[in-house]
């Protein structure tokens, strides 16, 4: 059992390493950070129910999977083609291509989410003051 836990705990702390590694590394990680961030003090501010926050909990998720499969794929890639290589290119736009497939479908889902109460709330202040 001890032997059990150990080798748990020492998934999470690699699990960790790599989620650092895409947070320093990779740009465009910190845009999905500080969106993420945006999300869910917009969803508090307008307190959505348990559906909506689980619907954009799994929208957050699949960008954040997707960034970090493609920093995997990009590292791998680079690791076995130190040169340029045709199929390499190929490889890595893919990977890239699925983030921006999973980064507009976010934006879309947050938009229909986050969308009908936003405004409503905008047109409350505009019309009779900060609720």
């Amino acid at each position: 059992m001890r032997s059990f836990l150990r080798t748990r705990a020492r998934s999470f702390i690699y699990a960790i390493a790599g989620w650092w590694f895409v947070l320093r590394t990779q740009r465009n990680a910190w845009i999905h950070a500080a969106a993420s961030l945006c999300v869910f003090l917009l969803a508090f501010w307008l307190q959505l129910p348990a559906r909506d926050w689980a619907v954009l909990i799994l929208t957050i998720c699949l960008v954040w999977t997707a960034e970090f499969i493609n920093t995997a794929l990009e590292a791998v890639v680079d690791l076995s083609t130190p040169g340029h290589h045709p199929l390499a290119k190929v490889g890595k736009d893919v990977g890239a291509a699925a983030v921006l497939i999973a980064a507009v479908a976010s934006v879309v889902i947050g938009l229909l989410i986050l969308g009908p109460p936003l405004w409503s709330q905008i047109a409350a202040i505009t019309v009779k003051g900060i609720p």
